[in-house]
C-alpha cells in the first residue's frame, strides 16, 4: 500500500502537544534515543520521529495500530492509542505550522 501525503493543511483532528508530551513515554524509550537500534524481531535503526509531519504520524501510527502496517513491537504499542492520543502525539512531534 502507497500513502502519498501532500504538503496542504491537515485532514486529521487537531492533536494537542501538551497532552502528547504526557503520554510519550513509551515512543522516548526508543526515539528519543540518537542512533538506536532495535534488537526486535529483527536488528534495525529507530527512526527519528521528532520533526516529522503531523499527518505522516497521524496514518503511520493509525497503520500500526490496526495492522496494516507490519512491526510487532509497534503495534502492540498503538493498539492501546486512541484516535485523540494519536493526534496528540502528531502535534506533539511535529513542527508548528
Amino acid at each position: 500500500m502507497l500513502i502519498i501525503l501532500l504538503a496542504a493543511p491537515s485532514a486529521f483532528a487537531a492533536g494537542d502537544p501538551e497532552a502528547g508530551r504526557q503520554i510519550n513515554a513509551q515512543c522516548q524509550g526508543c526515539h528519543g534515543i540518537v542512533d538506536f537500534k532495535a534488537a526486535f524481531p529483527k536488528v534495525y535503526s529507530v527512526p527519528k520521529i521528532g520533526g516529522q509531519s503531523y499527518d505522516y504520524i497521524v496514518v503511520a501510527l493509525k497503520a500500526y495500530r490496526d495492522g496494516d502496517r507490519t512491526n510487532e513491537t509497534m503495534h502492540a504499542i498503538a493498539s492501546n492509542l486512541s484516535d485523540q492520543d494519536i493526534n496528540d502525539l502528531a502535534a506533539y512531534y511535529s513542527p508548528a505550522e
